[in-house]
């Protein structure tokens, strides 16, 4: 038996619970941008996060209505992904209130900040790992905009590093699951992509 769900006959606000519901764990994107005038530096978390391309390097992530994330970005062309760390979960939750227009989030819960190298919008200084970014184009599906950004910088702390890459045991980061909850890596798998030929073989 299941339970069927139809958003048809469905608020949009059941739904949404719904779908954040099954599609777990979302990595979470901790969006630094500024104002137009460069005196605004707002942070907030996405988590309808992923990359979207390769070549060029360039990750997505969505907004959920018109926020100051969006905003900014479409009047200054850049942002920076932040990596949200377990380390700073309550952080990160704050930075998703719903302050005022005018309130830096950064100044607000008490993030320190650092320059980005190739944009404007300051970087989380705790953050191990960061991409810069510039906007490659959005497309608006809704009530949301989807934002594609290139990455045009990446800054990895030492410390998480292993075998010349990022090891996920050190850089602990955080996803969101369905309600108010949220994952943590939990036990890692490893496993081999197994060739046609080797396959074959089996």
């Amino acid at each position: 038996m299941r339970v069927d769900f139809d958003p048809e006959n469905m608020s949009r606000n059941d739904f949404y619970r719904l779908l954040t519901s099954v599609v777990v764990p979302r990595p979470i994107a901790w969006v630094s941008t500024v104002s137009a005038d460069r005196f605004q530096a707002n942070l907030a978390p996405h988590s309808f996060f992923t990359v979207a391309c390769v070549s060029p390097p360039v990750v997505q992530f969505t907004s959920v209505g018109r926020k100051d994330s969006l905003r900014n970005i479409e009047d200054t062309g850049e942002f920076v992904v932040n990596l949200a760390p377990e380390h700073l979960f309550e952080h990160i939750n704050a930075t998703a209130t719903d302050f005022p227009p005018g309130v830096s989030e950064f100044d607000a819960v008490g993030i320190a900040r650092e320059p980005s190298r190739l944009v404007k919008p300051p970087r989380v200084a705790a953050s191990p790992v960061v991409l810069e970014c510039e906007l490659h184009s959005t497309v608006r599906l809704g009530d949301s905009t989807v934002v594609f950004g290139r990455v045009v910088y990446a800054a990895v702390s030492e410390a998480v590093m292993a075998d010349g890459l990022p090891d996920v045991r050190k850089l602990r980061p955080l996803s969101r699951l369905g309600k108010d909850e949220w994952g943590t890596i939990g036990e890692v798998l490893e496993i081999s992509r197994i060739r046609y030929e080797d396959w074959q073989d089996r």
